[in-house]
């Protein structure tokens, strides 16, 4: 089944019922390994600021430049930018495209960043702004009727690759090498599995590090994959995420890589039922190639989306191999879907819940006390370790 169909409202019915209001300071105990020992020292929890959008429509996606300049987009053509950290955000629509929903955007600089929106055949497209969102130029639309696009992350600010679910067994990925054009390279890829896709809740279907290397999680398929290149794109291998769940509807909902080595993922299965806790963790240290489980999420339900507090992977294709370079923060990873938040102080070992964290469907950081997390109702939350 294509995931236009699943993770819409409706699909999600009226299983997750926003909570009122966001904590502040919550404490929290850990669940898995680390509670498991008295002996570990508990995780500090960051603290939770409420932010006003100034919208009530759905963020689904947030990308911050720096600790001040952070882009988040959602339903109803909307995206909001902030430029002082998140004590304002402005929020507004694009012209034309006010049924459109942006699942992804990426910040450039306070003038420039690109939006994607989700949809099918010619709703799925790409805009690009360079004046701070005052306009925007149309660079994409699919053509494809069976078309469907689901997320796109950047190697730099003209070097890009955007995923799309598979059409007649092969994925109809592009990329774009100037910022300005993009081009169908979805020959590079291995052959999709019967109705392969990606599910486009958050934007983070899609990860990069470094100038060439890129991950992609699928789902829906007979297996959860992961596909990988290290070439910028011009070659891709496909590994199957066994500790995942698999499914028609379950899988892969988001991937991110903290160097070329060290990655996560987080899934699940929109088949099962709300309340229900499925294996939704894995952890890669070889690159993508193999996967071993994590702890499940403390809350119920797939998880949307995830991010490194430590912000997006950086700089060249160095590993950092086992050592977190002094980084306290380098394995924690926050969580989040509809059924709740919590983070994990080492990628997967264990986790603590974020309380009021309900229906949250985006996170991401610039740097361990500079990251939000967006939501329903056009809530945004930032998170301070």
């Amino acid at each position: 089944m294509q995931l236009r169909l699943l993770v819409s409202v409706a699909s999600l019915g009226a299983a997750f019922a926003a909570m009122p209001g966001c904590s502040g300071e919550e404490s929290a105990a850990g669940i898995g390994a680390a509670s498991a020992n008295a002996d570990v020292r508990r995780p500090a929890v960051p603290t939770l600021t409420p932010q006003q959008s100034g919208t009530v429509n759905r963020l689904q996606a947030v990308s911050p430049v720096n600790a001040k300049v952070v882009w988040a987009s959602g339903v109803g053509g909307t995206f909001a930018l902030t430029t002082d950290g998140g004590a304002h955000w402005r929020s507004r629509v694009v012209a034309g495209a006010e049924t459109l929903q942006f699942r992804d955007v990426e910040g450039v600089s306070e003038k420039v960043a690109y939006l994607l929106s989700a949809g099918v055949g010619t709703d799925s497209r790409i805009y690009k702004t360079e004046d701070g969102g005052d306009t925007w130029t149309l660079q994409f639309q699919n053509q494809d009727p069976n078309g469907f696009y689901d997320c796109f992350a950047f190697f730099t600010p003209r070097r890009g690759i955007t995923m799309a679910d598979s059409v007649d067994g092969r994925f109809p990925v592009i990329r774009t090498t100037d910022g300005r054009t993009w081009k169908d390279i979805g020959n590079n890829l291995p052959p999709a599995q019967d109705g392969e896709s990606a599910f486009a809740a958050s934007g983070t279907c899609i990860a990069t590090q470094g100038e060439r290397r890129a991950w992609i999680g699928t789902g829906v398929g007979k297996d959860p994959r992961i596909i990988a290149t290290t070439d910028g794109g011009d070659s891709w291998a496909a590994f199957v995420v066994d500790p995942i769940v698999h499914g028609p509807l379950a899988g892969i909902f988001t991937v991110a890589f903290r160097d070329a080595s060290h990655g996560i993922v987080g899934g699940g299965d929109l088949g099962a039922a709300a309340d229900a806790f499925t294996d939704n963790v894995a952890r890669s240290r070889d690159g993508g190639k193999t996967w071993q489980a994590g702890v499940h999420t403390p809350f119920p339900g797939a998880t949307f989306g995830l991010a490194y507090a430590s912000g997006r992977a950086r700089g060249d294709d160095g590993d950092e191999g086992d050592d977190d370079g002094g980084n306290r923060f380098a394995r924690t990873v926050v969580f989040t879907g509809p059924g709740g938040s919590a983070f994990t102080p080492d990628e997967g070992d264990s986790f603590v819940p974020l309380p009021g964290l309900t229906n949250f469907w985006a996170v991401a950081f610039d740097n361990p006390r500079a990251g939000w997390i967006v939501g329903t109702q056009g809530r945004i939350v930032k998170i301070t370790f």
